[in-house]
């Protein structure tokens, strides 16, 4: 499975621009202004993958804080084979995407290895070091059993990323409605949500004690997302829709979710499908709507369609019931963001921002008529 994460933000690390694999991008305006002065009325439904988004470990491989970081790395540092079949690399820091077009990830051309920058990838060691260091959790506070996990080398780190509970914060202090969906293939799900509840209901947060404030619900109860050739089941609790009554209802259901909570997508049903936009976790979105924007982020978002992990339904007319498969370039940084993960734990507002992109660039394409 290819995991290189190679997209990030305008201004992002490393990036010399936005790629156009799997089909046109829409063309928006890059140079946007703050949404301060939109009316923000637009209800927003943000999808969260967890693993290399919102959290720095992996409970599927075992990966602790510090090897999941390293492990990051290798899909973002690039080189290539030369003549004599030697590795050759061809950057010095961490990119989302490659310098040059015949440059791979060191991840794609060797896999998942341990101890990357104790061996053949030490020189970014400090790019390692650099960033678990802003992980740490607060000196001088006690460990919290949710929110605080121990590192393999012994030092507390922040389990959930800080940007994250700050976009909850800054999107709450917008006067923005909006609701958090999380959306993992992985077990951390029942982990997460009561983590998150602590903070957002307890207010255990040290950097963010005035979250209860915000009086945001945690629904406790992980939901389910299945696919196969006969269509699309979601399920919670008693709850249970399914496309075969329409995918109409699918996306009433997302849209009308309040406060936070989270499904575990299909990931046997992706991997059947080569990793690609046909077997991804879905995504409905209803350019007619002017009432509710949804907006999936997640590291393993490419604007390559045989290599990404959402696919994006897209409805065909207002109130109607069929929808199109949309490329993922014509989503991207509308409805789509890949998460560049260093950025997000080294800038608290990183999630806000880009969902502020997307909020500027949907708007501009629903004034100009292309969403």
């Amino acid at each position: 499975m290819a995991e290189e994460h190679e997209a990030a933000e305008s201004g992002g690390v490393g990036e010399p621009g936005r790629g156009t694999a799997g089909g046109p991008a829409v063309s928006v305006p890059r140079g946007l202004s703050s949404t301060a002065n939109h009316a923000p009325k637009r209800k927003l439904i943000l999808h969260m993958d967890l693993n290399n988004t919102i959290l720095v470990s992996d409970s599927v491989t075992g990966q602790g804080t510090v090897a999941a970081l390293d492990y990051f790395l290798t899909t973002v540092t690039w080189g290539r084979m030369s003549k004599r079949g030697r590795w050759e690399w061809l950057s010095e820091s961490a990119s989302m995407f490659p310098p040059c077009s015949d440059a791979a990830s060191y991840y794609s051309q060797f896999g998942r290895l341990p101890g990357f920058t104790s061996a053949a990838g030490r020189r970014f060691k400090g790019l390692l070091d650099e960033h678990l260091e802003l992980l740490r959790w607060p000196e001088g506070i006690e460990k919290d059993r949710q929110l605080s996990v121990k590192g393999e080398d012994g030092r507390l780190y922040h389990w959930i990323l800080p940007s994250f509970f700050q976009l909850i914060r800054d999107l709450a202090r917008e006067g923005r409605e909006f609701a958090i969906v999380f959306r993992t293939f992985g077990t951390d799900l029942p982990r997460v949500l009561k983590a998150v509840s602590r903070a957002v209901e307890e207010g255990a947060h040290p950097l963010f004690p005035d979250l209860p404030e915000l009086k945001l619900s945690v629904d406790m109860t992980p939901g389910k997302i299945r696919c196969s050739k006969k269509g699309i089941v979601l399920s919670r609790a008693e709850d249970r829709l399914s496309t075969c009554d329409g995918e109409r209802g699918l996306y009433q259901y997302l849209s009308s979710v309040q406060g936070l909570s989270g499904f575990q997508d299909h990931f046997d049903w992706w991997a059947a499908n080569t990793y690609s936009i046909r077997g991804g976790k879905p995504l409905w979105i209803d350019p007619f709507d002017q009432d509710v924007q949804h907006i999936f982020i997640d590291d393993n978002i490419r604007q390559n369609d045989e290599d990404t992990i959402v696919s994006p339904k897209v409805f065909l007319e207002p109130d109607g019931p069929h929808t199109r498969t949309a490329c993922i370039s014509e989503l991207y940084d509308i409805s789509l963001v890949q998460t560049d993960l260093l950025r997000a734990i080294s800038d608290h507002s990183y999630f806000t921002r880009r969902v502020h992109i997307c909020l500027e660039n949907y708007e501009s394409n629903l004034q100009n008529g292309t969403v």
